[in-house]
């Protein structure tokens, strides 16, 4: 019954310069961008070179890779949705300026369940007929030892920080986050450290969680934590904002937007 509430100003102490920082939500939805701009801030005076991973990555994704924070992305898609292209993350990927790991929706799920099950790999049928494999060379097959059928052996995947943005929490850290729960409720339970940003922050125990609370390291309290990402059904996102984001990028203006955070 441990009390894990944290300021959000502390979060971003929590993660080490070469980091795998795992964000949640899902494309324009409950991304943790009250922790993204802690983060931001802090890395004025902190150096990173980080691994993101992320079952997609979106806004809070492209403001990080803009500011240089991320070296390595590891996530099946990277945008914007219906507003296009995340502008600071082509750019980059253009240049040869982040590593892109091929990843995939089986890549991602099979490599936090072997985690999860505490094991190297997971196998699946995934990639089976594709290039993927020469892509990744780091990932092997196997021959299933019961049918002799050759699957894919989907490697661990470690998160080393999640940050999961919430509808509610309470102090010792079960948290709801709705629907649409992409992969963090198992990011959430395989991490080393695992924040929980919420929009509420309760004394009382929740009597049901999505993320339970042995999963959850931390939690800070981030009213609206997630705008102009949505946060369904508390609030939808602002399409307004992101316009503004991509005229400041195309413009080469990310760094005064930035500062306007």
């Amino acid at each position: 019954m441990t009390d894990k509430r944290l300021p959000l100003s502390e979060t971003p102490t929590l993660v080490k310069p070469n980091d795998q920082l795992g964000l949640g939500g899902m494309t324009l939805y409950r991304r943790p961008m009250a922790f993204v701009r802690e983060l931001l801030k802090y890395s004025d005076s902190n150096s990173y070179s980080l691994t993101l991973l992320a079952c997609t990555g979106s806004y809070e994704s492209d403001l990080l890779v803009g500011a240089g924070l991320i070296k390595k992305v590891r996530t099946c898609y990277f945008g914007l949705e219906s507003f296009g292209l995340a502008p600071m993350f082509t750019q980059a990927a253009n240049k040869g300026e982040v590593e892109v790991i091929e990843e995939t929706e089986a890549s991602l799920a099979f490599g936090l369940k072997a985690k999860l099950s505490e094991v190297g790999f997971m196998p699946g049928r995934g990639w089976i007929g594709t290039d993927l494999l020469k892509l990744r060379p780091d990932v092997k097959t196997i021959v299933d030892p019961y049918t002799g059928e050759t699957l894919v052996a989907f490697p661990a995947i470690v998160c080393d920080v999640a940050v999961i943005h919430a509808l509610k929490a309470d102090r010792i850290g079960n948290a709801l986050i709705g629907g649409n729960q992409a992969m963090d409720v198992e990011m959430a339970m395989t991490a080393r450290t695992t924040i929980i940003t919420a929009e509420e922050v309760v004394d009382d125990i929740l009597s049901r969680a999505d993320i339970p609370a042995p999963a959850v390291h931390y939690v800070a309290a981030a009213p609206r934590g997630a705008w102009p990402t949505s946060c369904h059904p508390l609030y939808p996102l602002s399409g307004g904002e992101f316009l503004k984001y991509i005229e400041a990028c195309n413009s080469g203006q990310f760094d005064d937007y930035r500062r306007r955070l």
